[in-house]
């Protein structure tokens, strides 16, 4: 089954999330290496976001010129 897309937003809010737990030592051993799971899963989405953006905006500045 197919994830639901989530945002930029979304996305580092639910990292944040994350960090927020682990420091405040949460979860246990079990759920830790689900979260940092996620953690980098979440990281791939804003990176590839971020990517993607940079290009869009590269794109309409050379377009500019």
């Amino acid at each position: 089954m197919a994830e639901k897309k989530i945002s930029f937003n979304e996305a580092i809010k639910e990292l944040e999330n994350i960090l927020e737990q682990i420091e405040s030592g949460e979860p246990d051993v079990d759920e830790l290496s689900g979260k940092v799971k996620r953690a980098s899963e979440l990281i791939k989405i804003c990176r590839k976001k971020l990517k993607s953006t940079e290009e869009e905006i590269d794109k309409i500045l050379d377009e500019m010129e």
